[in-house]
């Protein structure tokens, strides 16, 4: 993602840049219709830029100040001399206010709108769509649909003024039909929507510009999340003089019979992420096997609470949950590590998850991790709740359970629960980085791993959720680009982690 912004970090919603957008006209004076043209010279540099082979282009506008963008990086392809053909949704004439003015613009230099009909023949080399932005807010039908069920059928690169058509600006929920973007500019407040769920599969390149309004209206107008960045925080550098125990004494618990590998990823990438001590307190019946292939694995089998209770005792971080399971053994780990004192830091994944939300509970210094289906069952709600509006899932899930929370999934989010002055305060930060490749087993019980790790190296919950979350997934883009995705595997992570956190010129450098 490529930010211009004063305040990069920065989302916001439909409504908030709408009202964004009216601060910079009424309050600042500048001209809608200044606004207008800046949006559309950034989003036709940057179209001249990288796609310079494409010589024809095709212009779809619909209504709004959507299509008023079209008209006007129409105007500005042609006078560059670009061949380009206009298809209006809605008749030029039947615009109102800058859209009106920008349309009448193009006809000026001699621009002709041809009207829509499905029977449509050209053949373009970039067709841009500038049908419908942020503002709609029900089911495309008629001619809209038509268009954007044609549009999907081209041969030619797609670039969406805005948003993708079709795409909600505040969920990231696509309709059933909605454009395939390959590159997506969008303009004043980046739209937290083009960030999460189905976004990434129908944005492409997601490109920011803030048309240069005043830095004041962002300082002065509270965003609705964050981009996270790729170094949210950095640990502190090592002490010379220190030994393993000033790095963690971390206790996971997971692996009933059968499933001792994800307890053993989550350990072994919690030692890769610099953990200074690192227990795995599993099912007896696997117990004696788990460290063979990592021998600085340190293992206890624990065949009954009293057992699990003694070895906690040195603990300074816990996890729960990797391959737990909802037995008998399960159960009696989750309400002995879930119970103890809320001093110490704990992260929550997987089966313990599942326990939680049958005995909800709050608790100080820990971390949820669930992806949609267990934050579906820790809400009460099904797994396609969950991701309709993923921004207040993770929302509700910090607030109920008073902990910071990440969602996993496509544009995973990273919730924290405090209370400030009387009032509940949410933030949230979106993931921009991971990729379909890691849709796959043992995933999460490394992300658990590696946050247990920084927490157990100083880190407060928020900041090593924060951290883990971007190093996880740049990790997965990493594997991605260097072999990949099909075949992605959670064993390839820890040591692909370990680089990302040592790297001396990166934003990952202990300094």
């Amino acid at each position: 993602m490529n930010d211009n912004t004063q305040a990069p970090l920065a989302l916001y919603t439909a409504a908030q840049v709408r009202e964004l957008d009216r601060q910079a006209i009424e309050i600042h004076g500048i001209p809608a219709y200044v606004l207008m043209q800046r949006a559309a010279e950034f989003m036709f540099a940057q179209l001249q830029e990288r796609y310079a082979d494409c010589q024809h282009w095709l212009v779809l506008c619909g209504a709004g100040n959507n299509a008023g963008d079209g008209y006007v990086i129409a105007r500005l392809a042609s006078q560059s001399g670009y061949k380009v053909s206009v298809v209006g949704l809605k008749a030029a004439e039947a615009l109102s206010g800058s859209a009106l003015q920008a349309a009448t613009d193009w006809q000026a230099v001699g621009g002709e709108v041809i009207e829509w009909t499905t029977e449509l023949d050209i053949s373009a080399d970039l067709i841009v769509d500038a049908i419908l932005g942020t503002g709609l807010d029900r089911p495309l039908q008629g001619s809209y649909l038509e268009a954007v069920q044609w549009l999907n059928q081209q041969a030619a690169v797609i670039a969406a003024v805005d948003i993708p058509t079709g795409l909600n600006a505040d969920t990231g929920v696509a309709q059933k039909d909605t454009v395939q973007a390959d590159i997506c500019c969008t303009f004043i407040g980046c739209k937290q929507g083009l960030l999460t769920a189905d976004a990434q599969a129908v944005c492409g390149e997601v490109l920011f510009d803030d048309l240069a309004i005043p830095v004041e209206i962002y300082t002065a107008f509270p965003a609705a999340a964050r981009v996270l960045a790729a170094e949210p925080e950095l640990l502190s550098p090592r002490n010379a003089n220190s030994y393993k125990g000033n790095y963690g004494r971390l206790l996971l618990c997971g692996g009933r019979a059968g499933m001792s590998g994800a307890i053993l990823l989550a350990g072994e990438t919690a030692l890769r992420a610099g953990a200074g001590m690192v227990t795995l307190a599993t099912d007896a019946e696997h117990a004696a096997l788990l460290n063979l292939n990592r021998p600085e694995l340190m293992v206890a089998a624990v065949p009954d609470s009293a057992a699990l209770n003694v070895i906690s005792t040195t603990a300074s971080v816990f996890a729960i949950g990797p391959g737990m399971g909802t037995g008998d053994w399960g159960r009696f780990c989750f309400d002995t590590l879930v119970n103890i004192d809320d001093k110490r830091p704990l992260v929550v994944d997987a089966d313990a998850l599942n326990l939680l939300a049958e005995k909800p509970l709050q608790r100080k210094h820990w971390v949820l991790t669930p992806h949609p289906g267990e934050a579906g069952r820790l809400l009460g709600i099904s797994a396609t709740q969950v991701q309709q509006d993923r921004f207040s899932a993770v929302r509700q899930l910090a607030e109920k359970y008073q902990a910071v929370v990440v969602l996993k999934g496509s544009g995973s989010l990273v919730a924290d629960y405090k209370r400030r002055n009387q009032a509940d305060e949410i933030v949230v930060d979106v993931c921009p980085f991971g990729n379909p490749g890691m849709a796959s087993a043992g995933m999460g019980d490394v992300l658990t791993g590696l946050i247990a790790a920084l927490l157990g190296q100083g880190l407060a919950c928020l900041p090593a959720a924060r951290l883990a979350v971007v190093v996880h997934a740049q990790a997965g883009d990493w594997l991605a680009e260097q072999e990949g995705q099909l075949g992605l595997l959670a064993g390839d992570m820890p040591e692909v982690i370990r680089q990302l956190l040592n790297l001396q010129d990166s934003v990952y450098a202990n300094q």
